[in-house]
């Protein structure tokens, strides 16, 4: 028997051992305590393995009406495993079921046991269920990748020279700091409070030596200057730390009217987020029901407009569900993480210790804080963002202002414990250290590409080994990237201050947003195939190709930087200046364009210094790669129909179309198309292609596959853009003549 002890962990648990489970296994959910017993009653083996919640269990009690059944499931060997056994709820209830089955065997299972360092009421976990049998601790976890490590931060909502002064001031009962100096007995004082540590200390003996923080009074942390300031924090780091609202993240108060305070505040002031509010609904936590039901109400129907819901104080309990099931992406919100479905999201949930423990979404990634915790429930607390997830997701992103120094403390208490006293990786590195090797990895890729004699990062390097090095380098350098960018890197941003304290020092980062572009149009040709402009249908070499990585868009990026340079150069071209330095740039930024559109820029910027191209003002370079493309793309249609005597209007519509290798032939299209090709210029093609004789029976075999191929390619990107005109082409009076012209052009690109 698993048991549980929240009713709502039922459903999560039976899936993860149905999960699990063999086909010869069968778990069993209970319903109610009937069903349960009449499970344990059951002798068929399909019963033998039940998840339910302690509350159920500890109801089945020695009752007349039962006796005769429960002495026989007594009889039975039974063996309860008991989840999250550290939690308070088990008290009595633990007791009754001890005493139900007092020859029952008992497993406890926790991720935060009760130790000696932090008991409570005299008890550990081990005086409950024994000795510790085994430990897989945080830190083991985070090492084995099984969970993300953590990074917390303290966030100061007040200067800490400004509370140190202020405790100071109130100690030595004195309004001002020269009032404080003139009097010698408030002096001392003043001064001994001034000189105080910011959070106190535990000293070996159990006592405590305070800080300033333990002076400051809860209420300095109940003001609306407070709460304003962390609000803005939030709103100011939001798009970074959600990327963007993909992810979701939990706001933990200190009590009801707090959390409903912050609810009101962040409606008030982020308007755009999708937040709500769950609480534990029968509290009167500070007092206050009425108010209480009023604010439950506001934040229901507030929930309700949102997402169509018609949720009331009597179904509090399915509204928690719904929050929590939107939050972790699970039926019936399983598509909500899909592009156009961003109106049914919740951003954030604010709570008090709801969701804190025991619920688990890949979503969340952010934990904002604002009340202390220790040992236990900052484990607890802090897990609920290190669920894994994916590239985007490096870490869960810990930020509490709450007596941040004393949090601070606290937290290192708290993983030095529950890692078995080796908290090596539990939190990531700071922002300095990826930095650090950013640099180190732009500066080996870099070499990888000088090596192959591509310095200026325009194309990939010919050998395999080499590409397959730069793959690995870039995958390590997209980890360290989105890293670095959650913890406040930008691309606008080359010098960030590192460090904490007096050792914090300046650091000049020595890449910037254009190579990496550069090199992130290289992974894509990587991951196309080798991206020389081929369209030779080649499978992708085995390299080590991540689609998240390739599937980053940053046209806008590349283009607006590039149009920038492009209207530099003209303006300097027109007033006469020096364009050598910008025209260096300009060039270094092709690089984040594809091979083909790299020589499309070349090629404008040739016209533009020959005369053959008469800049217009309102065009960007971008704009004239597209039409240098769409030219080139359009001749060499032209050329390819004369190439193989194809009808040209069909074979336009059909690529005009877009067709899929599924729709390709609808209504007969392509076999019609492929009709009108002369077998005897077919044979002439493959013949100069394959530099060898091909029969008009091969070439009628070759030409279905070579026609698949240019169509569904777009057109075999060539490499270089033709300066022959097709009405040369068309003037040869000798059919094999200009057949032969034209698949010479072909073939320099195939």
């Amino acid at each position: 028997v698993f048991l549980l002890n929240r009713i709502e962990l039922g459903t999560q648990t039976y899936e993860a051992f149905q999960n699990f489970a063999d086909d010869a296994t069968d778990v069993q959910q209970t319903e109610n305590t009937a069903v349960l017993f009449g499970k344990l009653k059951s002798d068929a083996g399909a019963d033998s393995l039940i998840v339910t919640s302690i509350q159920k269990m500890s109801r089945i009690r020695e009752d007349p009406a039962t006796a005769y059944d429960l002495a026989a499931v007594r009889g039975k060997r039974i063996v309860f495993i008991v989840d999250e056994c550290h939690a308070d709820t088990f008290g009595e209830m633990l007791l009754t079921i001890k005493a139900t089955f007092p020859t029952a065997i008992f497993f406890g299972f926790s991720g935060t046991p009760i130790l000696k360092e932090n008991e409570k009421k005299g008890f550990s976990t081990a005086d409950i269920f024994g000795n510790e049998l085994h430990r897989y601790s945080i830190a083991d976890g985070i090492r084995d990748k099984n969970v993300l490590g953590f990074d917390p931060n303290k966030v100061l909502t007040f200067p800490d020279a400004d509370v140190r002064k202020a405790v100071a001031l109130e100690k030595a009962r004195a309004k001002t700091e020269a009032e404080a100096l003139a009097d010698e007995a408030k002096r001392k004082i003043y001064q001994k409070y001034m000189a105080l540590p910011m959070a106190g200390v535990r000293r070996p003996d159990g006592t405590r030596e305070n800080g300033i923080e333990d002076f400051v009074p809860e209420s300095q942390y109940r003001s609306d200057d407070h709460r304003g300031k962390v609000v803005e924090h939030i709103h100011d780091n939001w798009p970074r730390l959600s990327v963007l609202g993909k992810f979701h993240a939990i706001l933990a108060t200190s009590s009801i009217p707090e959390a409903f305070g912050y609810y009101r505040l962040i409606k008030r002031e982020m308007p755009e987020l999708k937040a709500t509010v769950v609480v534990d609904d029968s509290i009167d936590n500070d007092g206050g029901g009425a108010a209480k039901e009023d604010e439950l109400v506001a934040v229901l129907d507030d929930y309700n407009a949102r997402y169509g819901k018609k949720f009331t104080l009597k179904t509090f309990a399915a509204f928690k569900r719904d929050v929590a099931a939107r939050l972790a992406h699970k039926k019936p919100y399983r598509d909500i993480g899909l592009p156009g479905r961003e109106a049914a999201r919740l951003d954030m949930v604010v709570v008090v210790n709801q969701m804190l423990t025991g619920y688990d979404s890949k979503w969340v990634n952010t934990l904002y804080l604002d009340k202390t915790l220790e040992y236990a429930r900052v484990i607890q607390s802090f897990s609920r963002t290190n669920r894994l997830f994916g590239p985007d997701k490096p870490f869960g992103t810990i930020l509490y202002y709450r007596r941040p120094h004393t949090m601070e403390k606290n937290i290192e208490d708290a993983i030095r414990l529950y890692s078995g006293d080796r908290p090596f990786g539990v939190f990531v590195n700071r922002l300095g250290i990826h930095l650090q090797r950013l640099d180190a990895l732009f500066a080996e890729i870099r070499d990888i590409f000088r090596r192959a004699g591509v310095p200026d990062l325009s194309r990939l390097p010919e050998a395999e080994e080499e590409r397959a090095l730069f793959a690995k380098r870039f995958n390590e350098l997209g980890d360290e990237l989105a890293a670095a960018r959650v913890q406040g890197f930008r691309w606008d941003a080359r010098d960030y201050e590192i460090g904490e304290g007096e050792e914090k020092t300046g650091y000049t980062v020595g890449f910037d947003e254009t190579e990496y572009m550069a090199l992130l149009q290289r992974y894509r040709e990587l991951a196309g195939g080798g991206g020389g402009g081929g369209g030779d249908g080649e499978e992708t070499p085995p390299f080590d190709i991540r689609p998240t990585l390739v599937e980053i868009d940053t046209g806008m990026v590349d283009s607006g930087y590039m149009n920038a340079k492009f209207g530099k150069y003209l303006r300097a071209l027109a007033d006469g200046e020096d364009a050598t330095q910008v025209l260096a740039d300009l060039h270094r930024s092709f690089a984040t364009l594809s091979q083909e559109d790299q020589k499309f820029a070349q090629q404008i910027l040739d016209d533009v210094q020959n005369g053959r191209l008469a800049p217009d003002p309102g065009k960007a370079l971008s704009d004239y790669i597209t039409a240098y493309e769409k030219r080139a793309k359009d001749d060499r249609i032209h050329r390819f129909a004369i190439a193989f005597g194809a009808d040209e209007k069909a074979l336009r519509e059909l690529m005009d179309a877009q067709p899929t290798p599924g729709d390709l032939n609808a209504y007969g299209r392509f076999d019609a198309l492929v009709k009108t090709v002369n077998p005897a210029k077919a044979a002439t093609f493959f013949t100069a292609l394959e530099g060898r004789p091909v029969s008009t029976f091969s070439a009628n075999l070759k030409t279905d596959a070579f026609f698949r191929k240019f169509i569904l390619s777009g057109g075999f990107p060539i490499s270089g853009v033709s300066t022959k005109k097709p009405a040369i082409i068309v003037k040869k009076t000798d059919p094999y003549e200009y057949a032969e012209a034209a698949t010479e052009d072909l073939a320099d690109g195939l």
